[in-house]
């Protein structure tokens, strides 16, 4: 492949970064604000597990958005690297991206798994949603990611290229970057949490079909409805937005495709693109409830 065509793929993956990324960044952050305003200022919802859940998690995606995808917009588009002038930036960048990513999937999973047990026929589950249970469950649930983050403020440091002479920020451990890409990127951020998301998000659908037929309050049976309807359209935009980016990441990591100019150049445009995609699941959430 030739030179001026790699200019060009680069070209196409720069301009997607910054107007796709900037974009993702600033509706991202307005609509989760908007999120927390209104499961915060209503209450059904401010008494409701489930949306406690979703609250957490809008939290956590604002955090996602501005030290993951702003930064990517300021480095690919800008050439604005803070990590290459910041020790403490390049440690909590990665830390901050990776715990934001884990307690919001975890919040998603809980959510799911709420759903289906408040939708239950069999009252002894419905007992298990309730708001003093999330509470407790989040209050565990972000110390030990938080702990379980800290090898990234270890591991990811800065260093200097001895043919360029240019400053990285880049994980200083081979074992932990195969951890990373394996464990981390495939299991936690990816595979495991969608297979928990869609096997209890069709478990809830299945019993909301149900609810018409039990005798339930009405304002209660439109909640579990409208809440679940929630929970399973963003269990749908999940499989599509990460499973792309985390394939990307994974090939990147197994693969020396680096060393094929020609398919390097393509394969930092499918990360890019597929990257773009990914953050869409921490800026589009639960708009459909407004």
């Amino acid at each position: 492949m030739s030179t001026s065509v790699n200019s060009n793929l680069m070209s196409i993956a720069k301009q997607m970064v910054t107007y796709m990324g900037m974009s993702t960044v600033v509706v991202g952050v307005l609509g989760n604000l908007l999120n927390i305003m209104v499961f915060l200022s209503l209450k059904t919802f401010r008494q409701n597990s489930c949306a406690f859940y979703l609250t957490v998690m809008s939290f956590v995606n604002i955090g996602q958005l501005l030290t993951g995808q702003l930064s990517r917009v300021m480095i690919t588009g800008f050439n604005i690297d803070w990590t290459q002038t910041s020790l403490f930036y390049c440690k909590f960048r990665l830390f901050a991206i990776q715990v934001c990513s884990y307690i919001s999937f975890t919040c998603m999973c809980f959510a799911t798994i709420d759903q289906f047990l408040a939708t239950c026929v069999h009252v002894y589950w419905q007992q298990w949603s309730n708001i003093k249970l999330a509470q407790r469950l989040i209050v565990v649930s972000i110390p030990f990611w938080i702990i379980y983050g800290i090898p990234y403020l270890i591991f990811y440091d800065q260093t200097v290229s001895p043919a360029t002479g240019k400053v990285s920020c880049t994980d200083t451990n081979m074992n932990f970057r195969q951890y990373h890409a394996y464990m981390n990127n495939l299991i936690l951020s990816g595979g495991l949490p969608l297979l928990i998301t869609v096997l209890f998000g069709a478990l809830a659908f299945k019993n909301v079909r149900q609810i018409a037929y039990r005798t339930v309050p009405l304002v209660r049976r439109e909640l579990d409805k409208q809440l679940t309807n929630m929970v399973l359209i963003q269990v749908v935009f999940n499989c599509f937005a990460v499973l792309p980016y985390l394939i990307m990441t994974v090939l990147a990591t197994a693969t020396n495709i680096s060393s094929n100019p020609g398919s390097s150049a393509q394969f930092t445009l499918a990360i890019l693109v597929t990257a773009c995609v990914y953050y869409l699941y921490f800026a589009v959430s639960m708009k459909q409830i407004y």
